[in-house]
């Protein structure tokens, strides 16, 4: 695994993965700076050219380099410019759709579905981050009476 990072981790490796609850995600991305410029309000809890460990509304999940991969089978995948995500839908209800429409305009993301409400009970819009992930985000619709 090539590393770019200067200095040490904010968690032994070990401890991090040890602490991850048993359903996590790991997102290999191009570039950690861009996306962590993109990832939806995250609390950043730690990053550095290979990695960021981030959390939205208390869920933690993983950011890798595509570089930190470079000794794994998928990194011939990842060199090979297909796009990402496509068929996985991150689905996070609790982040106001509009904020995150405008955040991901500003960042540069595609606007797949702009926000709108829908039968299902949430406000929700649809992005694609640079890396080609989708991510729909929203709000519950409260219920008629």
């Amino acid at each position: 695994m090539t590393k770019m990072r200067t200095g040490e981790a904010f968690l032994p490796a070990d401890e991090y993965g040890r602490s991850l609850p048993k359903l996590s995600a790991n997102l290999l991305v191009r570039s950690i700076e861009k996306s962590r410029q993109f990832v939806l309000g995250a609390n950043i809890r730690y990053w550095d050219n290979d990695f960021a460990a981030l959390s939205i509304l208390g869920i933690d999940f993983m950011l890798h380099a595509d570089h930190a991969f470079d000794h794994h089978p998928l990194y011939a995948y990842l060199t090979s410019n297909i796009e990402r995500g496509i068929g996985a839908e991150l689905r996070i209800l609790g982040l106001d759709p509009d904020q995150v429409e405008a955040q991901a305009k500003s960042a540069g993301a595609r606007v797949v579905q702009p926000t709108k409400d829908f039968p299902h009970g949430w406000r929700e819009v649809t992005v694609l981050d640079p890396d080609g992930y989708i991510w729909t985000v929203g709000l519950p619709i409260p219920a008629m009476e």
